[in-house]
This record gives C-alpha cells, sequence and structure tokens, in this order.
C-alpha cells in the first residue's frame, strides 16, 4: 500500500508540474514578458489586445539626443496605429516569446500604418548641425594612401582625428523613429587603412608606372621620356590617376626653344629674293604648353602607350589660344599658303600651295601712331561676306562701313577688305595725313574677292 501511495504522488506531482508548465505556455504565448515595451511603451505582462489599446492610446513626441544633447522635439502627435497594426502587435507577442519568463528588457519595433514621418527631414537637419558643431575645432582623420614620388611607390600611413562621423546617423533615426525619443551617439570618423584593398590597390596601379617609356612626336621630332622624366608625383584614386608633372618642365621648355614659333622671328624670302627678319610682335606661331604635355605624357605612360604627338598641347596669342602653325615645317615654319604684305612698297602677295594666286597694289594704315598697320606675322582669324566694319575716326566720330569682304588678322581691328570708298591708291596715300586706312589693308573691289578665296582661317600674314 505505501508503494502504491508513493506512486500516486509522484503521478500526482508529474500531472501537477505538466499543467502548471502548460498553463505556464499559454501565458507566455499570450502575454508580454515583463520587461518588454513597444516603441517604449511598457506592455509587461499585457494580451497583445491590451498592447495594442495601450500603445494606440498613446500620444507620442519626437525627442532626437546626440551625445545626450537634445537636438529635436517635435510636436505631439496621436500614434498613428489603426485595426489594422493589431497584427502587427500579435507577431511582436511572438517575436518576443520565451518558454520561460524572462525577465530582460527588450524594446520592440513596431511602425503604425498612419505614423507621420514628416518630421524626418527636420530631424536630419539637426542631427548634421549638432555633429558640425562638435566637430569644430576637431582634427579630420587621413586616410592612407599610396604615392609615387622619386621613382618609388609607397604607402602613407593613416592618421586618426578626433571628428566624428554622420554616417549610419540617418538609417538610425528612420529606423528608431517610432519610438519618439532616439539617442545617437557618433562616432569617430575611421581613416582608410594602409592595409586595406582600396590602399593596397592604389600601390598596384602606381607601381605600373614604373620602367615605362613614352615617344613625344613634335611635329617631324621624336622626344623620348622615362617616367622619373615626366612624373613628379602620382596618386591613384577612385579609378583615376592624378599627376604633378613639374619634372618635364625643364625639357618642354628645350623644346619650344628649339622649334616652337610663338614669340619668335621669322626670316622670309621675299618675292624680289631678299631674306628679311620679321619682327617678333605678331601672334602667329605655337608653343607647348608643359602643363599639357606633362599630363600628356603622363596619362600616355598609365596607359602604357609608346607614342604620343604634341598637337594637343599647344597653345597660342591672339584670337586663337590653341596656336596655329604647328603643321608648317617648311618655309622657316610659315609654309607655302601665306599671305605677305610690303608697306613700303604698298603691295600685297597672295601664296597658295607655293604659288603666287595675286599679286596685287594695297593702301596700308596712315603712317602714324594711332592707325599705323603693325608689321610682324599674324593669321586670318576668320572670314565673313559681307560685313559692316565699326570704329572710331580720328577725330572721335563713329564709322560704320559695309564691305563684300573682311579678313581680320589682329584683335585692333586690322584686317583685309574692299574698299570701294577709296580714290586715292597711290604709294604715297598711306604716308598722307588721313590718306591711309585706321590699319586695315585696303583692297581694289575687282582684286578683293580674288583674294578673300585665296585666304584661308589660320593663314600667316607677313607684315614687313
Amino acid at each position: 500500500m505505501q508503494k502504491l501511495s508513493l506512486k500516486n504522488s509522484i503521478i500526482a506531482v508529474l500531472v501537477l508540474l505538466i499543467l502548471v508548465l502548460i498553463g505556464m505556455h499559454h501565458h507566455q504565448r499570450t502575454h508580454f514578458n515583463q520587461n518588454v515595451s513597444i516603441n517604449r511603451v511598457a506592455v509587461g505582462g499585457l494580451t497583445a489586445k491590451q498592447a495594442y489599446d495601450k500603445v494606440r492610446q498613446t500620444k507620442r513626441t519626437s525627442k532626437v539626443y546626440v551625445n545626450q544633447k537634445l537636438v529635436y522635439t517635435g510636436a505631439t502627435t496621436s500614434s498613428g496605429f489603426t485595426p489594422a497594426d493589431q497584427k502587427k502587435i500579435s507577431a511582436a507577442l511572438q517575436r518576443q516569446y520565451t518558454f520561460f519568463p524572462s525577465h530582460k528588457r527588450v524594446n520592440l519595433l513596431v511602425e503604425p500604418a498612419k505614423l507621420d514621418k514628416s518630421a524626418l527631414g527636420d530631424i536630419n537637419t539637426a542631427v548634421n548641425n549638432r555633429v558640425q558643431q562638435l566637430n569644430a575645432g576637431r582634427t579630420a582623420p587621413r586616410d592612407a594612401y599610396a604615392v609615387y614620388q622619386n621613382g618609388q611607390v609607397k604607402v602613407i600611413p593613416a592618421v586618426k582625428g578626433t571628428q566624428y562621423s554622420d554616417q549610419g546617423l540617418t538609417k538610425t533615426v528612420s529606423r528608431e523613429f517610432v519610438n519618439g525619443t532616439i539617442h545617437l551617439k557618433p562616432r569617430f570618423i575611421t581613416p582608410l587603412a594602409a592595409n586595406s584593398p582600396t590602399v593596397q590597390n592604389e600601390k598596384r596601379q602606381l607601381s605600373k608606372l614604373q620602367h615605362r617609356s613614352v615617344t613625344y612626336r613634335v611635329q617631324n621630332k621624336n622626344y623620348h621620356f622615362t617616367t622619373p622624366e615626366v612624373i613628379t608625383k602620382a596618386t591613384y584614386q577612385n579609378g583615376h590617376y592624378h599627376f604633378t608633372t613639374d619634372q618635364v618642365k625643364g625639357q618642354i621648355a628645350r623644346i619650344n626653344a628649339h622649334q616652337a614659333t610663338l614669340g619668335k622671328s621669322f626670316k622670309y624670302k621675299t618675292a624680289d629674293g631678299k631674306t628679311i627678319t620679321t619682327t617678333n610682335a605678331g601672334t602667329y606661331g605655337w608653343k607647348i604648353s608643359s602643363r599639357q604635355a606633362g599630363q600628356t605624357l603622363a596619362a600616355a605612360l598609365a596607359a602604357n602607350q609608346k607614342q604620343v604627338d604634341a598637337k594637343n598641347d599647344l597653345y597660342g596669342k591672339g584670337y586663337s589660344h590653341l596656336g596655329t602653325g604647328y603643321a608648317n615645317t617648311s618655309n622657316y615654319g610659315l609654309g607655302n599658303t601665306y599671305v605677305a604684305v610690303s608697306l613700303a612698297k604698298q603691295h600685297a602677295w597672295f601664296y597658295k600651295n607655293g604659288k603666287c594666286v595675286l599679286s596685287t597694289d594695297i593702301v596700308s594704315g596712315t603712317n602714324n601712331a594711332g592707325n599705323r598697320t603693325p608689321k610682324g606675322v599674324w593669321y586670318i582669324m576668320y572670314q565673313q561676306t559681307p560685313s559692316v566694319l565699326r570704329g572710331l575716326n580720328d577725330d572721335g566720330s563713329k564709322y560704320a562701313s559695309k564691305v563684300q569682304y573682311w579678313s581680320p588678322f589682329t584683335l585692333s581691328g586690322c584686317g583685309f577688305h574692299d574698299a570701294s570708298w577709296r580714290t586715292d591708291w597711290s604709294k604715297r596715300a598711306y604716308k598722307e595725313t588721313g590718306g591711309g586706312s585706321h590699319g586695315c589693308i585696303n583692297m581694289h573691289p575687282e582684286n578683293a574677292g580674288i583674294a578673300f578665296h585665296a585666304l584661308s582661317k589660320g593663314e600667316p600674314v607677313i607684315i614687313y
């Protein structure tokens, strides 16, 4: 009998325990754990329906703190919960379920269907402003980076700073906005480390520059450059090289001294067989920009290109800043298509491919300081037919003269044009007071059209 009584007692205890467990399981499945909250609203011990009623009835006010400092307070609004959100509360109940009661503090985020998010923009602005205020006077970090310098590639290590990062704060605000109160703790900006994949890739790309060379073609001459002769310093960031090319300046200066024509006098063999030297006052000619040439050569080295031409690295004066006459290697750099004007003989010769297509008398600018046609080698800036020439007479009055053909060669307004109004075509007209032009080359109307069509943009104009 005693054994039976003991057995019955054990069974009774087991049954009671099972009942307790079943009851506990049912309670855990239907009630939130003690220290659980939804959107910072305590719902511990409540059923899903009770929790829904409580969070729905609780007004919300947005308060945002950055490093414990309040930076934003919004207006008090309704919770935004609707009957459709009851399923979300039930789902939250299941997420926090534990078989045994738990006292762990848990805040569940449940976004109401009609949550008013209009304040998010103002909140993010306030947060970013606060981060900027915190960073005032703080030291910015410096990323590690690779650099090519003095023929070698090395990695410059990162330097830590004391500035805060705003990275991720917007995302946190968006995620925790349902809480009403948000506490943000920005982290220090982490610089890019020397062993990072980014910096190691920079190192690999810069190492490719070593032991390379390129040929620089300047008209009909070749110049050989190696990487150390071009690149003073190079970095590689965001998929692009960045070059400092001071190293190449000396060699480009020597090439310019030997071949460039801009700002130099020209030798010219006149129609009567005499070789003269022009003044260097004109705008015709070209010169290599050492800055542009350095970038061209460095880019070629980076691409492992074996030869590049200087034609894209030129500059000039006057109307065109790209230089003129680079393609002309004959006739002292003037080529075989040009126009020559003798002020002393008041005559012009128009050459096309080495052949004189027009030889004609002209009248140049009156031989005084204000109107004298400038000597030197210039170039045709553009051509226009018909045109109206405008300017000031010697007495200050304005003039507007219609012409059929206009080909200017100086920025001051000198050019070739027909002069139907002119009656004095003598070779002394330009020496008489008011007898010449305002600096232009006046042409007989019957010859002006031939001259216009013989000329072309960029063509040299030799005034001597």
